[in-house]
């Protein structure tokens, strides 16, 4: 668990560019995609002018890049027919760069190739496209670590795209080395709820239909404790136990250690290669920084109080929804109607913050008869001569060895989010009961 820092942080720079993710009071699954380089004004700036976007957390993040493929290589991968795609993307990428920042990046023929310069991390390279000589760390290897934004390249074949080739270090409850070689429809398998409305054969659909050079964008959301940006599968022991921590532990700590998750995904159709260039940049902010942009804190409010009213799954928590705002309730008009004071917005992070954390616990639920059970069993210890249940760990584990051994990858994965979610609720509704 990372302890929370007491040492006052000026979150200003991420705000201003934060892209908040809720034009409306209420949040429905969509592909909501909408032309790419347009930028959105919000209360407290704008984001959206590059595809490519280049912010505070350029050094910081490549960093951070680095570390993660050093010390886990799959998270870069190209199968052998996607080596052009990945040449093809690459270019796409310099080009974008160099148009976005030309103070600090060029790209530049140079007799019979290129020559790319970053002077923001003091690089100059010589290059033939195609020739793997001139790129030994790879197409994708060297592009990557010089933009924030994990890359996935789809190739489109058999009436089906297929996730071949990316460098994703920073995946938010995925397995990029896990899903290479994967169909979309497959890599969306074990997402919740989109299969109901039907949003991933829409979006497979549209992504099929782009024309080369077409670049279009979507937003999505999610929670994140403690501001990690590797959240992947492989990584779950490090984080995860990070969810229960942040339960069971003071209310008044969840404002800082909480995070608003925003993906802001592009989608390009390459020029040469027709393979289709997955942008996946996310931008995390905490909720003690949200609440200080009152219309930010009383949109969330809302459609996270929505969310719990609408979701199936969320009925189980409305009680828990009814006290958390009789307790904070006045905070909550305080932030629609005005800029709320030092104690009226610490109220209203509070809230915030408790709704964020039933919304992430509530997120990948569905509705089951068996919640009672689970919830009776995490009220009070073991009964005499009862086995006392497996850890999340091991169950994430015994998930795994079920799907390697050839068990269904989406009803395995959905059991472990339904049993974690179960457990979520209950530890939640024990915290209010110990705040009230």
């Amino acid at each position: 668990m990372t302890a929370s820092n007491t040492r006052k942080i000026d979150h200003s720079v991420a705000v201003a560019g934060f892209p908040f993710p809720f034009p409306k009071e209420t949040y429905r699954y969509s592909t909501n995609v909408e032309p790419a380089s347009v930028p959105r004004a919000t209360t407290a700036g704008s984001w959206g002018e590059h595809p490519v976007d280049i912010d505070h957390a350029y050094l910081g993040e490549l960093a951070e890049r680095a570390s993660i493929l050093s010390s886990d290589p799959s998270r870069l991968q190209c199968l052998p027919h996607m080596v052009p795609a990945a040449w093809d993307a690459m270019f796409v990428l310099m080009e974008e760069l160099a148009a976005a920042y030309p103070q600090h990046m060029s790209l530049t023929r140079e007799g019979g190739g290129w020559h790319w310069h970053n002077g923001l991390l003091g690089i100059d390279r010589c290059f033939a496209v195609g020739e793997a000589s001139s790129m030994p760390e790879g197409p994708l290897g060297f592009i990557g670590q010089q933009v924030q934004e994990d890359i996935v390249l789809l190739d489109q074949r058999d009436g089906e795209l297929w996730a071949d080739a990316g460098l994703v270090t920073f995946a938010a409850d995925w397995s990029f080395g896990f899903d290479v070689g994967m169909s979309f429809l497959e890599i969306h398998g074990p997402v919740p709820r989109v299969h109901d409305e039907g949003v991933i054969p829409r979006a497979q659909a549209f992504l099929m239909r782009l024309e080369p050079g077409q670049s279009y964008r979507r937003t999505n959301w999610t929670l994140t404790v403690d501001g990690k940006l590797d959240t992947s599968t492989e990584t779950y022991p490090e984080w995860g136990p990070d969810r229960t921590a942040l339960v069971d532990g003071p209310l008044a700590a969840v404002g800082d250690r909480l995070h608003l998750r925003t993906e802001v995904q592009h989608l390009i159709r390459l020029p040469e290669s027709n393979a289709i260039m997955f942008l996946i940049r996310s931008y995390l902010l905490p909720f003690s920084a949200l609440a200080t942009v009152p219309a930010w804190a009383a949109r969330t409010v809302e459609v996270l109080e929505d969310c719990l009213r609408t979701w199936p799954s969320t009925r189980a928590c409305s009680e828990l929804v009814r006290s958390a705002s009789a307790g904070c309730g006045s905070s909550v008009a305080s932030a629609r109607e005005a800029p709320p004071g030092p104690r009226d917005e610490n109220r209203c992070q509070q809230l915030l913050c408790s709704l964020a954390v039933m919304a992430d616990a509530e997120q990948v639920s569905s509705e089951r008869g068996s919640a009672q059970e689970h919830e009776r069993g995490t009220e009070g210890p073991d009964a005499p001569g009862e086995q006392k249940a497996p850890t999340q760990q091991e169950r994430a584990e015994a998930t795994l060895r079920s799907i390697m051994a050839g068990g269904n990858l989406t009803a395995e994965t959905m059991k472990l989010s339904n049993d974690f979610t179960d457990r979520q609720v209950s530890r939640l509704k024990a915290l209010f009961r110990r705040t009230s």
